[in-house]
């Protein structure tokens, strides 16, 4: 079978056969691009064909870098931004007011940090809810398409919808220490905030789910240690919403969910109905031992990820112990069609190419079901 047949054998709940080895390179590969190192027989051609010829040479099918397949347009509102060395310093102006966002750039992790958040206090939330109300959308589904031309058997096409209004505050534009605040000190106009805003995401949602693409994941970023607090009564209803829309449509609905897992994926899986938690993360460096995940969740949902990203890089761990850990995983998920092998989160900077090389031997050896 090819890596697309045995994904889609996953996601329809049958059994392929073998095992399932798909990986995230983004962040690998943005690192390459940084430095000027990456390689040019990947330099990307029209949709990406290099980026999909690495795949191939490296082992792990496609699945990401998926994409919100669409464009926003600004009403009545501007966007300027301001760079000095690595700092960057984004604001966004409109008739009632202004929101700061203060970031640095990092070249040792390949990764920015946000100093200052655009939405600091419940004002600020006002102004966020006003642009909100002052954008519109149109459909971008032209890389959708041709991915299944480039990606062709070697993986599955996704697309993002947006993250729930909950975790586009707390991951992007308000940070956890804010949006607490807002929430006990004005939660009756905080609640009605979220609500609105969650109408008002309704337009990229349909367009999102609506395109060629047969994966849609809502692309939360979600560590439970910051989340499960919020979860019931500003996000449950969202995913209901949409995972319920996705299924009508026959494709499947994804969820991000890296960090630690414990305290939200039983409510993932069993009360919002995702087909798929993706990027799980277990010990050593998550909170759940990876043969305890399928104990949390409900029996039809399928978990996909296991090893965490950072060991691909040959200073987290020796060889023997990359091999140890590739090896549990494949003998817990081949134990029910019901596991995608993958990267918790994204395989990091700096990783070692003979080790992405790695799994995919370990899995053409012993990925068979038992």
């Amino acid at each position: 079978m090819t890596e697309r047949e045995r994904v889609l054998a996953i996601l329809n709940h049958t059994q392929p056969d073998q095992l399932p080895w798909l990986a995230d390179l983004a962040y690998y590969v943005d690192a390459l691009k940084t430095t000027g190192d990456y390689p040019k027989e990947y330099e990307n051609t029209q949709w990406d064909n290099g980026l999909q010829k690495m795949h191939r040479d490296y082992g792990p099918g496609f699945y990401l870098q998926g994409y919100h397949p669409f464009f926003t347009d600004a009403h009545g509102w501007e966007k300027s931004v301001e760079k000095k060395g690595n700092v960057t310093v984004t604001t966004l102006t409109t008739p009632v007011g202004t929101l700061r966002q203060v970031a640095e750039y990092s070249p040792q992790s390949f990764s920015t940090g946000i100093l200052e958040h655009f939405v600091k206090g419940i004002e600020d939330l006002k102004i966020y809810l006003w642009l909100a109300q002052h954008s519109s959308f149109r459909p971008n589904y032209e890389l959708a398409s041709h991915r299944y031309e480039t990606v062709g058997d070697h993986g599955v096409v996704l697309c993002y919808t947006p993250k729930s209004p909950l975790m586009d505050l707390l991951a992007l534009y308000a940070g956890l220490e804010n949006l607490t605040y807002i929430r006990m000190d004005e939660e009756e106009a905080f609640s009605a905030i979220l609500e609105e805003l969650e109408e008002l995401y309704t337009e990229p949602c349909e367009i999102s789910i609506q395109s060629p693409a047969e994966c849609i994941m809502i692309p939360e970023n979600i560590s439970s240690e910051c989340a499960a607090s919020f979860y019931d009564p500003y996000m449950k209803r969202y995913h209901q919403k949409w995972t319920g829309a996705i299924r009508q449509l026959g494709k499947h609905s994804f969820v991000h969910q890296d960090g630690t897992v414990r305290g939200l994926i039983g409510r993932l899986s069993k009360e919002s109905g995702f087909d798929v938690i993706e990027a799980v993360t277990p010990l050593p460096v998550g909170d759940v031992e990876i043969g305890e995940v399928a104990s949390l969740i409900d029996d039809r949902t399928i978990v996909w990820g296991g090893i965490p990203g950072g060991m691909f890089h040959e200073l987290s761990c020796s060889d023997e112990e990359f091999d140890r850990h590739v090896l549990h995983c494949i003998e817990v998920m081949t134990s029910a069609p019901r596991y995608v092998l993958g990267v918790a989160d994204q395989v990091v900077p700096g990783s070692s190419v003979r080790r992405i090389k790695r799994v995919r031997e370990l899995v053409d050896q012993y990925g068979k079901y038992r």
